[in-house]
């Protein structure tokens, strides 16, 4: 079991602001600032805070109410329906527990993890303008965007056009590649290819070196013989 702790973005509630988000559940209905304050004995001006800071988190939806008469449009706070999006979260557990599983159920894990980042290779990358194929160093840029933005902080490496090889120098998914290093690496590899053949490019990563370096990893480049 990992010690680590995953939570969602937004803080986590303090006694006051959790207490006016169940003085609006318990309302059952749209409630205004002042009905808040009255419910929790407090000032309207920190309910009007703890209420903003709540819709910001998007645990409440704000909405005006039109006067039933004369009188100036009223905002009311509604709890945002379904379970509490606050609190902690446990991916890299979920990552582990999907990861051991498939790396001892599939026939071949390594081809399986191949073929499930290519999917995503050809997902994720920048497409080009229809019919226009890229030039190998258009190709090996806009998979150089789509790592960076993955956070791999790609470095190319080596002489010629394209450049023979491509540093990763930060893992996104470093302790799981530590421990399922047959599945996590073969996915990196496959999100290259997959990009690579999404783009039609003239170029195709063949070989992927984990932890080549003493930091970095080093994926391997070449032309198609179509090039």
């Amino acid at each position: 079991m990992t010690g680590n702790t995953e939570r969602q973005d937004g803080e986590h509630l303090s006694p006051r602001r959790r207490a006016v988000l169940e003085a609006v559940r318990a309302a059952g209905r749209p409630v205004g600032v002042t009905e808040v304050a009255d419910r929790l004995d407090v000032h309207p001006n920190t309910v009007r805070f703890h209420l903003d800071a709540l819709a910001a988190q998007g645990r409440v939806e704000r909405s005006v109410e039109e006067p039933s008469g004369p009188g100036r449009p009223r905002t009311v706070f509604a709890a945002r329906p379904g379970m509490d999006r606050g609190g902690v979260r446990r991916y890299r557990l979920l990552s582990r527990i999907l990861l051991g599983q498939l790396a001892s159920a599939a026939p071949d894990t390594e081809a399986a993890a191949t073929d499930a980042g290519r999917a995503w290779g050809r997902y994720l990358v920048e497409p080009l303008p229809p019919s226009r194929r890229p030039t190998p160093e258009e190709a090996v840029e806009r998979v150089g965007a789509m790592l960076a933005d993955l956070g791999f902080d790609p470095e190319p490496a080596g002489e010629g056009v394209p450049p023979g090889r491509v540093r990763l120098r930060h893992c996104p998914f470093l302790e799981l590649a530590e421990e399922y290093g047959t599945v996590v690496c073969p996915l990196h590899l496959g999100l290259m290819q997959g990009a690579l053949a999404e783009l039609d490019a003239p170029v195709e990563a063949t070989r992927l070196e984990p932890f080549a370096e003493p930091d970095a990893c080093v994926a391997h480049l070449a032309l198609t013989r179509a090039a």
